[in-house]
């Protein structure tokens, strides 16, 4: 621990998966953690106890994105525990695992309300908060640069705006210092791939199959890399989409 102390993060979806793995390393490093979740309270203070547990601080945030006044009211929320920003995480979003020709108005709408939507509005009422030199690391996935799964279109094409915002963002804020990277998760072992992912051994070994490394990724697996762009090692990488499917897209 060490690297981020004095640092304040805020993590959207932490409460589970990726989203935890990634608050729980940052907390490991000694940054004070907000760990925001949108229904599930008791696993967000799961995480801010395991945090603890390890020897950081954090906190919890519940607040339901992708409604009107989401970021403002999680923002509100945010400045109860702390007074100023330096990593903010978006990570939470939602999916739908759908034929194209089923996905109707309404999930495409919150799709792209919670996955598009809710990171530019954060990001933008958070500027005020977030210090010079600060990160926004944006949590995206491989399938914007691979059409390996077109049940997930909708879902991928959120994803693809959010690699635009960060590379527009990284140029509208880099003279203050702020880095803003997009980092891109291939299959990873969480509760929300578990029904199918762990459906059956053929499938499991099918998708570590898709990794040049032979397995499936862990959230450990992504905190590790969100970790090195929050720290002052990733100061000089900006702009970029970060491959963290374990060579799936190789």
């Amino acid at each position: 621990m060490g690297s981020l102390m004095g640092k304040t993060a805020l993590v959207t979806g932490g409460s589970r998966g990726i989203g935890r793995g990634i608050a729980e390393r940052l907390g490991r490093d000694g940054a004070v953690v907000g760990v925001h979740y949108g229904s599930n309270r008791a696993a967000a203070e799961e995480t801010v106890a395991a945090i603890e547990a390890a020897g950081g601080t954090a906190f919890a945030l519940g607040v339901e994105l992708g409604v009107p006044g989401d970021a403002a009211a999680l923002w509100a929320a945010f400045d109860q525990h702390t007074d100023g920003l330096d990593i903010l995480v978006n990570n939470a979003g939602v999916g739908t695992s759908k034929p194209f020709a089923e996905i109707g108005e309404t999930e495409y709408d919150r799709l792209f309300a919670v996955n598009a939507k809710a990171p530019f509005f954060l990001t933008q009422l958070g500027l005020d908060r977030l210090r010079d030199g600060g990160r926004v690391i944006n949590i995206s996935t491989g399938l914007t640069h691979a059409a390996v799964m077109p049940e997930l279109i909708a879902y991928s094409m959120t994803k693809g705006a959010l690699d635009v915002f960060t590379r527009n963002l990284s140029k509208l804020l880099g003279a203050r210092g702020i880095t803003v990277n997009t980092v891109a998760p291939g299959i990873v072992d969480t509760d929300v791939n578990a029904d199918w992912l762990r459906a059956s051994d053929e499938a499991w070994a099918g998708a570590a199959a898709m990794s040049a490394l032979g397995r499936v990724g862990t959230p450990a697996d992504i905190a590790d890399v969100v970790a090195f762009l929050a720290s002052e090692d990733g100061r000089w990488v900006t702009g970029q989409w970060l491959d963290a499917t374990g060579g799936s897209l190789a």
